[in-house]
Parts: structure tokens; C-alpha cells; sequence
């Protein structure tokens, strides 16, 4: 473990973490086994504590200025300056960091959350950012999109069922109510890659520690939104039948683990729920192993979209939960490794 916090690399430019660019991969390799010869760092086998870093959802999509789903927070600067803080937080514990996972939201054009799913009377669809209740759907203000029944092969009246059933499991489990973004995260676009400067941080991580870090997606099922890594927001639908899968590997690498740190966009969202996932298994399994997490506050931002919804208290009374339950809530710049 280093006892002191690593220089930043000369190559990294805090400039350039809100802009989209290539990694230079050759060159950061050759680079990489530099700094690990310079500065005496061993391979992540040798760590005697293993740290496990799980950033979620740090894409184009949500972290670049001008791109779809971006995550201002109050200050509009949310996800640049939480992005330029976790960079350096990764180059100056390279020594400290045994394990990198980033998760991957991965979307397709007709899903649950887009506005194509959905139809009025007149056939037009809800505009972005529209909440859609359970008594809205029930009472036919919106309607499964009966054109689309031929994609999923099932009839337009039980797609209308699946909707309804979907609304009211939300309101029953106290979850958000279905929300229609902004076409974001989408499979194959530019939106969906990872940030290059925070991917940059990573691969020198794996470069200059021999570490090979996981990439995992999630998002990708039709009828259910999946904010949390580790679970869809409704498992089953009307029928029992599987809308989307529980991931107990996050509980079981856990304990694997001395500690996790978390950070992410968005905080209201994808960090918050996948931390409450996480908090349901833990409790399940082991309520010590609160005690590993250390949330990076100052690296994730709430949504906030100006005049239309901010759910910055409802973020931090969240981060507030988690802490009563043991998880540490840090800053980056804390000295907690």
C-alpha cells in the first residue's frame, strides 16, 4: 500500500475530462510500466488490503456537457467536476486500487423508459421527462404502443397489462415512478462509452498495477428500467414471468474484499439504487460488511434538470440512509486508505 498519495501523471489534463477524445492506448502503456518502476508499484496481487473501485455508469451520455442524459446537478459543472476529482483520486492510489469495475448503462430504442413505448389517444408520445402512473395507464390517458406488439410478440392488450403492472409494482416497492428519458445510453452510439479521461485513469490502473478490471452492462431488458447494477427495478411481470435478473455477484465479491468504494453518476439514480441493492443483500447476508463501502460524495451528482425536477434532497437523504447503516460517506480527498 502507498503511505502517501502518487503524483499526477504529466499526460493527465484536468482541461480535458469534459471532452470526448481518443486514449492514446500505446502510448499510456509504454508509459504505465514507467510510472510503475519510478514509483515501485508491485502487481495487485501482492496487496495485503484489497481495494475494490466500482464506478457506475461514468458515460458520454450522462458526463459530457451537451450529451443527452448530462448530470449538472445544481451547478451545472456536476459530472465534469466529479469526473476530474475521480481521476485524480485514481492516479494518486494507483498503489491502493486492487480492483476496477465500471458498469455500463446499455440502452436500445424501444424500452420501457423511452418515449416510442408509450401513446395517447392521438397516437403521440409522452415528452422526455414525463412521469407515468399507474392510474394514468389504467384509466388509457397512455397506452403501450400496439405497434410495437409485433417486436415482442405478444398481443397490444397484454403489453397494456405489463405496463400497468410495471407502474404499480413501482409505487408499491416506493421506487421512482416511470420516468421517460431522453433516448440516452444507446448501444453502439458515442453516448454510450465510457468518459476518455476516467477510461484513460482505468486502463493506466490495469497498465501500471497488472490488474484487469471489469466492465459490466446493464439496462438492456424491454420492460423494466434498471438503475441499479445490481437488479431491474421489477423482476417479474404480470404473468411471473422474468423481466430481468438479481446479480448476487456483487454481494459475493464483496466479501472478497476489504473495502468497496463507490462513485458515480447519477447519485438519485444508478449510484443510489445499486447502493440500496447492495444494502438488501448485505442485510441479508452480513450487516458488518456495511462497514467495507466508503461512498465518494464528491464524485456523483443528482439529477437536475432546471424548472422541471431536482432530486438533490432526494439523493442525499439516501446517502443519509446509507450511512446510518454503516457505509462511510468520504470525500476524495479524505485520508481514508
Amino acid at each position: 500500500m502507498t503511505t502517501d498519495p502518487l503524483p499526477l501523471p504529466e499526460f493527465y489534463d484536468p482541461g480535458t475530462v469534459g471532452a470526448v477524445q481518443r486514449v492514446p492506448y500505446e502510448e499510456r502503456a509504454k508509459q504505465a510500466r514507467d510510472w510503475a518502476r519510478q514509483h515501485s508499484l508491485q502487481p495487485v496481487s501482492f496487496d495485503p488490503t484489497k481495494t475494490w473501485l466500482m464506478l457506475i455508469d461514468v458515460q458520454n451520455t450522462f458526463c459530457i456537457p451537451g450529451f443527452e442524459l448530462y448530470v449538472g446537478g445544481r451547478t451545472g459543472l456536476g459530472a465534469v467536476e466529479d469526473n476530474t476529482r475521480l481521476c485524480e483520486f485514481i492516479y494518486h492510489h494507483l498503489g491502493d486500487i486492487t480492483h476496477i469495475t465500471a458498469s455500463m448503462d446499455t440502452h436500445t430504442i424501444m424500452q420501457v423508459f423511452h418515449a416510442i413505448f408509450l401513446v395517447d389517444n392521438d397516437g403521440n408520445h409522452p415528452a422526455p421527462y414525463t412521469d407515468i402512473h399507474a392510474s394514468e395507464l389504467r384509466a388509457g390517458k397512455w397506452r403501450f404502443n400496439p405497434a410495437l406488439s409485433p417486436q415482442f410478440g405478444i398481443a397490444p392488450e397484454y403489453g397494456q397489462e405489463l405496463m400497468i403492472h410495471y407502474a404499480e409494482e413501482l409505487e408499491k416497492r416506493g421506487k421512482y415512478a416511470l420516468t421517460i428519458w431522453p433516448y440516452h445510453a444507446m448501444l453502439g452510439g458515442i453516448g454510450h462509452a465510457l468518459v476518455p479521461a476516467v477510461e484513460e485513469a482505468i486502463f493506466f490502473h490495469s497498465m501500471t498495477r497488472l490488474a484487469q478490471p471489469d466492465i459490466v452492462t446493464k439496462g438492456d431488458t424491454p420492460f423494466t428500467e434498471n438503475y441499479s447494477v445490481i437488479g431491474p427495478e421489477v423482476i417479474t411481470g404480470p404473468m411471473g414471468e422474468m423481466l430481468g435478473t438479481h446479480d448476487a455477484r456483487f454481494i459475493e465479491k464483496l466479501q472478497q474484499f476489504d473495502r468497496l468504494i463507490i462513485a458515480g453518476q447519477a447519485k438519485s439514480h444508478c449510484v443510489a439504487w445499486t447502493v440500496s441493492d447492495l444494502l438488501e443483500d448485505i442485510t441479508a447476508v452480513n450487516p458488518e460488511l456495511a462497514k467495507k463501502i466508503y461512498l465518494l460524495e464528491d464524485c456523483s451528482s443528482p439529477v437536475v434538470v432546471p424548472g422541471v425536477v431536482d432530486h438533490t434532497d432526494a439523493a442525499d437523504a439516501a446517502y443519509e440512509r446509507f450511512a446510518n447503516a454503516g457505509m462511510h460517506v468520504v470525500k476524495s480527498t479524505d485520508a481514508f486508505l
